[in-house]
């Protein structure tokens, strides 16, 4: 799977909005472009889109900025990532249920499917406020300790 730069800033644009949750006062783009060293055009877009998803409420005026919309133990890293960039996993732009192969190659829709299923497992159970507290949950911390997991293939 190829991570792009939006769905990799939106993650972590949300989890900067997810640390400041219970602060009085909104953040500011400006404020989040800084602390994560994202071009703020670039922010603003995928704030749209957060915000499009229902996933971040603006406020306008001096006091304005961004919000988490709904609690950050309620967002998962799979909800930023579809706000900004749609399915989790496509074939050609299509879903894997909905691609078919023929002969030796008709078992490869049930690897795509597969494929999506195990990045759900992780991206689904990742939530906001997990990054916020700066910790994953114990499967995902596993998951990525495995030093199988860390070599480049």
């Amino acid at each position: 799977m190829r991570i792009t730069a939006k769905a990799d800033y939106a993650v972590r644009a949300a989890a900067e909005l997810a640390a400041a949750e219970g602060d009085e006062h909104p953040v500011k783009a400006e404020a989040i472009a800084g602390a994560q060293g994202i071009p703020q055009n670039f922010l603003e877009n995928i704030l749209t889109d957060l915000r499009h998803a229902g996933l971040v409420k603006s406020q306008r005026g001096a006091d304005g900025g961004y919000r988490l919309a709904r609690p950050a133990a309620e967002v998962s890293v799979a909800d930023v990532i579809r706000a900004v960039e749609g399915p989790l996993a496509a074939v050609r732009g299509e879903a894997p249920e909905d691609v078919t192969y023929a002969g030796v190659a008709a078992p490869l829709q049930d690897v795509w499917i597969a494929v999506r299923a195990n990045l759900r497992a992780v991206v689904e159970h990742v939530s906001l406020a997990d990054l916020a507290a700066g910790s994953v949950p114990g499967e995902i911390a596993r998951l990525a300790g495995d030093p199988d997991a860390r070599v480049r293939r």
